[in-house]
């Protein structure tokens, strides 16, 4: 009988063996103690910095990414917080994700390297004091144009986009709060107005700029500028200045009426298995002299002022990568629509679906 039970639990055994090796693998079987499960922007950290991360802490660094706030969102809200355990979202949706209970309330007392942070870049509307998010890069969408085509200096405004001659010349983000915000500014509106004249009046402006559209993107402007393809067209600084690397006709503008302002952050998923290496890697994230590496790469603002003051000359007082009150001047950060942003998104269905 003994023997009876040893070869029954071998094959018992065996049999669990085999079918742990036919599980699914992947973010929602990561709750190995000795890893981390990010979730971000495409391009947004350097494979280094994950790299020396793991090699310092042992943590494996599980990374997988996302084109867009709203597909993000879906899926978290779709796994209910679960299987990530750091996301990095824009602060619109900050503000949707805490609204919605899928983020975990931070200790601060775990971060050490908070206190590098700009104050200006905290307790933003969307996320006040600060209790669910900690920015980690932000940026201006203004507008590029190649000089080639374009007289130097000739371009100031959002409006100028209404431009008949730019017919077909011009590539527009397909991001709604971008396209709407720079409509908002050009008419004088905040990028995040719930009056529905307002946004009616946007949507508006955006159907007299769509015949110079060639096209609506969000991944390919950086190339279709680079390329030519184009001649224009709303883009965030930091793309810019990794385009005037292939393309130095490259004009870029903070408009008169306001460029519209967004910040990126580190949250921690209600669901996250991982908590402990989530806190460890966003406090690692914060050191100055990984941020630096971070910006260098990209070429995106940070809001991280130990690390700007290690920038060398040429980044530090490029106006672009580090925008002061001059180039800030009408600028607006985007917040939370609550229940309005439901209007946004049918005029712009209506937009995308008109000819």
């Amino acid at each position: 009988m003994k023997k009876t039970l040893c070869l029954r639990a071998a094959f018992v055994s065996a049999v669990f063996a085999a079918l742990v090796l036919f599980l699914p693998q992947g973010p929602a079987h990561a709750a190995d103690k000795g890893q981390v499960v990010v979730y971000n922007w495409s391009e947004y950290i350097p494979q280094s910095v994950l790299d020396d991360f793991t090699r310092e802490t042992g943590i494996k660094v599980v990374y997988s990414t996302f084109e867009s706030n709203e597909a993000m969102y879906a899926k978290v809200k779709l796994l209910r917080g679960k299987s990530y355990d750091v996301v990095v979202p824009s602060g619109y949706f900050v503000d949707l994700l805490r609204r919605d209970n899928l983020l975990r309330e931070l200790d601060h007392g775990r971060l050490s390297n908070l206190g590098n942070l700009d104050p200006k870049m905290l307790d933003q509307e969307y996320d006040p004091g600060n209790k669910y998010s900690i920015p980690y890069m932000w940026g201006a969408l203004g507008f590029a144009y190649n000089s080639k085509f374009v007289p130097d200096g000739s371009l100031t405004r959002w409006d100028q986009m209404l431009d008949p001659r730019f017919k077909g010349k011009i590539i527009l983000t397909d991001d709604l709060r971008d396209a709407f915000g720079l409509a908002l500014r050009s008419l004088g509106h905040s990028v995040n107005s719930k009056a529905p004249e307002e946004i009616k009046a946007a949507f508006e402006f955006l159907v007299k700029l769509k015949p110079s559209v060639r096209v609506f993107d969000v991944t390919a402007i950086k190339q279709a500028l680079i390329s030519e393809e184009v001649w224009m067209g709303p883009i965030w600084n930091g793309d810019y200045l990794v385009a005037l690397e292939e393309n130095d006709r490259l004009r870029f503008v903070f408009p008169e009426e306001g460029a519209v302002l967004w910040a990126d952050s580190f949250v921690i998923p209600i669901g996250a298995e991982n908590v402990d290496n989530a806190y460890i890697f966003i406090d690692y994230m914060l050191r100055p002299e990984v941020a630096v590496r971070c910006i260098e790469e990209y070429k995106y603002s940070s809001p991280n002022l130990k690390a700007v003051a290690l920038l060398p000359d040429e980044l530090k007082n490029n106006s672009i990568l580090v925008p002061g009150d001059k180039e800030l001047k009408n600028a607006e950060f985007t917040t939370g629509l609550g229940e309005t942003l439901g209007e946004y998104e049918k005029y712009w269905e209506q937009l995308k679906a008109t000819q």
